[in-house]
């Protein structure tokens, strides 16, 4: 089991189309679109986002993201109407980014309190932002991207499922960009396409197996 998602949307198509793309990153996490009125009109669905609430509580949860503010309102109704108020949360964060990273933290099988903490975290601009060096102490590889579209969105969702299994600090380097290598959104920043040569530095207990880890997956081309 994993904590389920909602997003909350006045489009149908967005909602759809934003559940569609999460799901490449998080295929183990329930994904629910609540867009829209019944009539395929624009605009929130109370008794929907109730019902697709409902529907991707598998046991642990659900945290529910949303686009503009009449859509909070609806979600936060929604949550309160539940019997158990306390398993849901809406996240305040971008509905686009905060959805891939809450979905790869379900993915990991982070708790409800991480998984919301993740999608609010993507609409902070120090999660773009180029990670510290890590201090010395650690250990690094360099690798060249062969897959197709390099380290974009579903390779890089790969990469932060894989390195969360790590006691281990990692950051990933292009140039003299380097991102944090458990954020999804930081590791599309840097931007790497196929043929770029990536250095991968790691610290902590299971530093090597980290890297290792990342090794393998580059040289797999993340399954692609």
């Amino acid at each position: 089991m994993s904590v389920g998602i909602v997003l909350v949307s006045h489009s149908s198509k967005l909602a759809e189309g934003l559940a569609e793309l999460a799901a490449q990153m998080a295929p183990d996490v329930t994904i629910r679109p609540a867009g829209g009125l019944s009539d395929g009109s624009i605009g929130t669905d109370y008794d929907e986002v109730v019902a697709a609430t409902q529907r991707a509580d598998s046991g642990d949860g659900v945290v529910l993201l949303y686009d503009l503010g009449s859509a909070q309102m609806t979600a936060e109704l929604a949550v309160e109407s539940l019997a158990d108020p306390s398993t849901a949360v809406v996240a305040d964060g971008p509905l686009v980014e905060g959805a891939i990273a809450a979905a790869v933290a379900a993915q990991s099988g982070k708790d409800r309190k991480a998984v919301a903490e993740a999608a609010a975290a993507a609409g902070l601009p120090e999660d773009l932002a180029p990670a510290e060096p890590a201090a010395g102490g650690g250990d690094e590889v360099e690798l060249v991207l062969h897959n197709e579209v390099g380290l974009h969105a579903r390779p890089a969702a790969v990469l932060v499922r894989a390195l969360s299994a790590f006691d281990a600090e990692v950051t990933v380097s292009l140039g003299e960009q380097e991102a944090d290598g458990h954020s999804v959104l930081a590791l599309m920043s840097l931007g790497a396409r196929q043929g770029d040569r990536i250095r991968v530095r790691a610290r902590g207990p299971q530093a090597a197996a980290a890297l290792d880890k990342a090794k393998e997956l580059v040289e797999a081309n993340f399954g692609e």
